[in-house]
């Protein structure tokens, strides 16, 4: 039987997408600005911070109409306003944010109308209109938008699946955290390690990297790709994809495609997320070339198996690497849900509100937002009269803290997803599953 190739129409409606609800986050750079031009104090309040409130913004990202407009299947993330409001609810009933009264406001962004002046919009709204002590970003992908709120003096507490290299938090510090995902370097090292206890480079002296063209992923490559493929032996060939328009994104998948198939190279692996990976795996089926993926949560695999008539099946086969995030990588049937006593805690917090989730995919919003509230809480423990980003910051280094929609324990640093699990493709469950112990990133 004759594959049938996706026909142009198609191939250009899924580069659209890529461009307008995944336009790859452009990292740092000369957009950010270093630690010490931002402003920062240890003492007095900062802004959205009265006597006896704390006003947070969390930000819902609407798919809907990119959905609509593509066919692409998202899993249900139930009312993001209501499981905002019910965590508002749990924190004041708990101590507050240092005491004070958790206000909490819901501001929608629409996907579709990504670009650098709406972030900019959203930005000056949140911090001029709201003057919010923090915000949760959940989709907030233009490298101008955290810059923005830094240097308004704004923590971010980041639950956008996204690639925050190290330089990225230092350079906007105290400002950006994660109470989710991972530090990009540590992610990057483990990625690697895993890949190849997985013998996936095995018999290979050649290999494919797709990557977005960003400052985080070149000094990822340049400080742990290029060491660990010496020491291999491994020749890379890197496609490093530019996002900016909808020209240089189809273009440069498709001519990756083109010259891994040229080099006869059968082993591609994925940095810097973005759901390039699959868009390139669209690509690759157009010329009748595919490969063994190694891929991570960064490319979004219950979305390749949630979207079959657009990833092609003999993709998924063989595919490896590393998860950090079950909501994104593995179903229920291979994952007990709810597994943590994070996760627990965040479902019960829910259900005392009456919002119920059906599977964890349909709750991978409301625990992050969960996370970010928990992670608020937990760093302003022991601050009182000077709550700002700075004695934010200083004191969170000592909290406790785990992550529910990620995997492990807060450690210091600004990332609190800090373990990952063996993440494969099963042919018998047609699903991702994880293989292994929980085990600390960076290893």
């Amino acid at each position: 039987m004759t594959r049938r190739r996706p026909d142009g129409p198609l191939l250009f409606r899924l580069g659209a997408v890529l461009l307008v609800a995944i336009v790859a986050y452009t990292g740092c750079g000369a957009l950010m600005p270093g630690g010490s031009s931002l402003q920062v104090s240890a003492s007095g309040t900062g802004p959205g911070v009265t006597e006896d409130s704390v006003k947070v913004v969390f930000i819902g990202t609407d798919l809907t109409k990119t959905a609509s407009l593509t066919g692409f299947t998202n899993a249900d993330v139930g009312k993001p306003k209501e499981q905002v409001e019910a965590l508002a609810a749990y924190i004041n009933a708990n101590g507050g944010i240092a005491g004070r009264k958790l206000d909490a406001v819901y501001r929608e962004y629409e996907a579709s109308n990504d670009s650098p002046a709406a972030e900019t919009t959203l930005c000056s709204q949140i911090t001029q209109d709201d003057q919010a002590f923090a915000v949760v970003l959940t989709g907030q992908l233009q490298s101008n938008a955290r810059p923005c709120y830094a240097q308004r003096q704004t923590l971010m507490l980041d639950a956008t699946l996204i690639a925050n290299a190290k330089s990225t938090f230092s350079s906007l510090s105290p400002y950006l955290w994660t109470a989710t995902f991972p530090e990009y370097d540590a992610f990057a090292s483990s990625f690697l390690a895993v890949l190849s206890r997985e013998k996936f480079f095995e018999g290979r002296d050649k290999t494919g990297l797709v990557a977005a063209d960003t400052p985080a992923n070149k000094s990822v490559y340049d400080e742990i790709v290029v060491p660990f493929m010496e020491e291999a032996g491994i020749e890379p060939t890197v496609s490093w994809i530019d996002t900016t328009s909808l020209g240089t994104l189809n273009s440069g998948l498709s001519q990756a495609a083109v010259n891994f198939r040229g080099k006869k190279i059968d082993r591609v692996f994925f940095l810097g997320g973005a759901r390039i990976a699959p868009f390139f795996m669209t690509s690759a089926a157009a010329i009748s070339y595919t490969a063994r993926y190694g891929i991570s949560t960064f490319d979004s695999p219950g979305f390749m198996v949630s979207n079959p008539g657009t990833i092609p099946p003999a993709a998924l086969k063989g595919m490896v690497g590393v998860g950090f995030a079950p909501g994104y990588d593995v179903p229920d049937s291979e994952m007990a849900f709810p597994a943590s006593d994070a996760e627990k805690n965040c479902q019960k917090i829910y259900s005392d509100a009456g919002i119920t989730f059906k599977a964890r995919e349909n709750a991978r919003v409301a625990f992050t937002y969960c996370d970010a509230a928990l992670m608020l809480q937990a760093g302003a423990k022991d601050l009182g009269a000077d709550l700002n980003a700075g004695a934010w910051g200083a004191a969170a280094q000592n909290m406790t803290f785990s992550t529910a929609a990620g995997l492990g324990d807060f450690g210091g640093g600004n990332a609190a997803g800090t373990a990952y699990r063996v993440l494969k493709f099963s042919d018998s469950c047609g699903c991702f599953t994880y293989s292994g112990p929980v085990t600390s990133l960076g290893q």
